[in-house]
């Protein structure tokens, strides 16, 4: 199974341990899917840990060590195509991902732009706790 974790997926992981997003985090850690990633995730990964709302609860070694993982051992999906769906243009990296890694999920939070697509192609836009379900399932 081929899974994109938007990235406020991640950064929910990273500030409540024990979450359903953790829980994910974990899931992929035990090669029970395939995490895909990209460069302008990787980018917005650590910007989004540098804010000071984040930095007061994520430690900056804690964040850069997720970031070295996913360039690590997550599947770097690279050549984007062009992609304008999202309402929020930010996010249509993540649809482009979905398109150009063949994704199976596509696991977001962000309730009124992406989550409310359901669909790109051949992927699924569900919540963690739906991809965890599917996961448990398996």
């Amino acid at each position: 199974m081929r899974v994109i974790l938007d990235t406020n997926v991640l950064v929910s992981a990273l500030l409540a341990a024990g979450s359903v997003p953790a829980q994910l985090l974990d899931a992929w850690f035990d090669g029970r899917f395939t995490l895909l990633t990209s460069e302008e995730q990787l980018e917005e990964l650590r910007r989004v840990t540098r804010y000071p709302r984040i930095r007061a609860y994520v430690d900056p070694a804690t964040a850069g060590s997720l970031v070295n993982d996913l360039r690590h051992f997550a599947e770097l999906v690279t050549h984007l195509p062009r992609v304008d769906v999202s309402a929020d243009p930010g996010d249509n990296f993540l649809l482009a991902m979905a398109e150009a890694g063949r994704a199976d999920y596509l696991v977001t939070a962000d309730k009124r732009d992406v989550l409310a697509l359901r669909r790109h192609g051949v992927t699924r836009i569900v919540k963690a706790r739906k991809l965890l379900e599917v996961i448990e399932r398996a």
